[in-house]
């Protein structure tokens, strides 16, 4: 069968290449092409976009680029008309896949949706648009189920992806103790940085992180950094602040760190799976806060939160951002410091509650199943 799998952003590649390695396991005549990045090229998918090219994240930015979104579109459309896959999938990025399903829908294509967007948090009427278009959802959370069935939709949560490629990646690390020299940085206590994988978070965030490392001397800091961003973008925020720049071992870092300091989004539950206390951070510019403060609807901003449903790691959003409270809180969460030995606590029942690994495979073959009954 034919796929058509469209992810927009860095966390929607990681979880299209996991499914695509899946469905050619499931599906042997399988045929994927793709709008994603490289790790979904890297499974086997040909791919025709990357996301690096439709990341407009936040309301300025969305605006500011709205010609070249319309014609991302306009291209996505033609290409579908020309491959006419079995099915398309939607990877989460809801403002473009949303009007994509849309078309399709009403072109006669069957849809799938894997990796709900984030409906539950804001805009809950493009619920709307999932029961019009969408002939199956498949999610990964397990709060959702709740969601959508308050909605008239019945989903089944059949585990986290994330648990997979924890497992996967932690398997290939050298021991803990030699971390340090894989990495190519001095023998040390390690506190990591993720800023975030886009320019504008990075802009708005990284600032404020560096403000505490002259508070840790004994620790080193290493700033998570993703290819896709050049080095001089992030030494022109650095400046002289004594802090490691590694690209692409996010994971790794992870695993190293004795706490994180962690932008909002899928990272909040990695740091959680690797068993790093954390700081969950957020800042963006005055008038996207304004609309978020006006439109998101949950009470928390982190997927550790709102998985467990209550404060599990602390959040600091826009001006709660400050020095002294991430002085506070990151010394709460090292070594000795009060809140440790809760948070990590806190993790085990979390990844009780996600469930088993596995979820790619069990997603990828219901996916398959459900087209061969269709066709």
């Amino acid at each position: 069968m034919r796929y058509f799998i469209i992810a927009g952003e860095q966390s929607g590649d990681l979880h299209g290449s996991n499914l695509i390695r899946e469905l050619f396991e499931a599906d042997k005549n399988a045929e994927i092409i793709c709008w994603g990045g490289d790790l979904m090229e890297s499974a086997g998918a040909k791919l025709l976009v990357h996301y690096r090219k439709l990341a407009f994240m936040g309301f300025t930015a969305v605006i500011k680029n709205l010609g070249a979104i319309s014609k991302n579109l306009n291209l996505c459309k033609e290409q579908i008309a020309e491959y006419k896959p079995d099915v398309i999938v939607f990877i989460d990025y809801p403002g473009f896949n949303l009007r994509i399903a849309e078309y399709a829908k009403n072109k006669g294509f069957k849809t799938f949706y894997y990796i709900s967007p984030k409906l539950w948090a804001w805009n809950e009427r493009r619920v709307v648009k999932i029961k019009k278009y969408i002939d199956r959802m498949f999610i990964i959370f397990p709060f959702e189920v709740d969601f959508y069935k308050k909605h008239g939709i019945t989903v089944e949560y059949k585990g986290n992806p994330l648990i997979d490629e924890t497992e996967k990646r932690m398997t290939s690390f050298p021991a803990r103790e030699k971390m340090c020299n894989y990495l190519g940085i001095e023998d040390k206590k390690i506190i990591a940085f993720l800023a975030g994988s886009r320019r504008h978070e990075i802009e708005f965030i990284l600032p404020q992180m560096l403000k505490i490392i002259h508070y840790f001397p004994n620790y080193q800091f290493v700033l998570t950094g993703v290819k896709n961003i050049p080095d001089e973008f992030y030494q022109k925020i650095i400046g002289n602040a004594k802090i490691n720049v590694i690209k692409e071992k996010t994971y790794e870092i992870l695993y190293s760190a004795e706490a994180a300091l962690v932008t909002s989004g899928t990272a909040t539950l990695e740091a959680a799976l690797h068993n790093t206390p954390q700081v969950v951070c957020y800042k963006a510019d005055f008038f996207s806060m304004v609309i978020a403060w006006m439109v998101i609807k949950v009470k928390y901003i982190s997927l550790v939160n709102l998985i467990m449903g209550r404060e599990v790691v602390k959040e600091l959003v826009q001006y709660d951002l400050t020095e002294k409270t991430l002085l506070e809180e990151l010394t709460a969460i090292l070594p000795g410091g009060l809140k440790r030995e809760k948070l990590l606590l806190d993790y085990e029942l979390l990844k009780k509650k996600l469930g088993s690994s596995g979820a790619s495979g069990r997603i990828a073959r219901e996916m398959v199943e459900e087209l061969r009954k269709r066709n």
